[in-house]
C-alpha cells in the first residue's frame, strides 16, 4: 500500500439485492410496506425498491437516509436534529437526521448506507437493521441517542 492509497471494500450488486430482499422480508413480516434505498460508499443511491402500498415520497426519505448513513458513517438519528436540518437545506435534502438510516459496515469498512421509510421511525430502523444482519454487517448500538 502506498502513502497515497488506502484499502477499501465495495458493495456488490449481490450485496445490494441481499440488503433489499432482507428489508422487504422484514417489512412484509411487520405488515409495513416501505421504500428501501441502498447507497454506496460514495453516498450514491445504487439500489431502490418501493413496496406496494408504501408512501410514494418514501423514495425521497429512504434515499436521503441511505446517503446520510453512508456519508456520515453513523445512524441518521444520531445526528443533532437542528444541525441535521441545516445540512438537509444546504445539501438540497440529501442529508436527513431521522430514524431509519444506518451505515453498512463490513469487516471494519463502511461500504455504504441503507435507508428505509414509510413506517414510523422505529419501524424504519428495525427494517434497516434486519437488512444489515442479512449481510453480516455491524449492527449499530441501540443506545445511540437521538441528536
Amino acid at each position: 500500500m502506498s502513502e497515497f492509497t488506502s484499502p477499501s471494500r465495495k458493495l456488490t450488486h449481490n450485496g445490494i439485492r441481499a440488503l433489499i430482499d432482507a428489508a422487504v422480508d422484514k417489512a412484509d413480516e411487520m405488515g409495513v410496506p416501505m421504500g428501501i434505498a441502498v447507497a454506496n460508499d460514495g453516498a450514491r443511491v445504487v439500489g431502490y425498491l418501493l413496496m406496494d402500498g408504501a408512501r410514494v415520497l418514501a423514495m425521497e426519505s429512504a434515499s436521503a437516509k441511505a446517503m446520510t448513513g453512508a456519508s456520515h458513517r453513523m445512524p441518521t438519528h444520531a445526528i443533532n436534529y437542528d444541525i441535521g436540518m441545516g445540512l438537509a437545506v444546504s445539501t438540497q435534502g440529501k442529508v436527513l437526521p431521522l430514524k431509519g438510516g444506518v451505515p453498512i459496515v463490513i469487516d471494519g469498512f463502511c461500504v455504504g448506507g441503507i435507508g428505509c421509510g414509510s413506517g414510523t421511525g422505529e419501524q424504519d430502523l428495525v427494517v434497516a437493521k434486519a437488512a444489515l444482519a442479512a449481510v453480516g454487517a455491524e449492527i449499530p448500538d441501540d443506545d445511540v441517542s437521538e441528536g
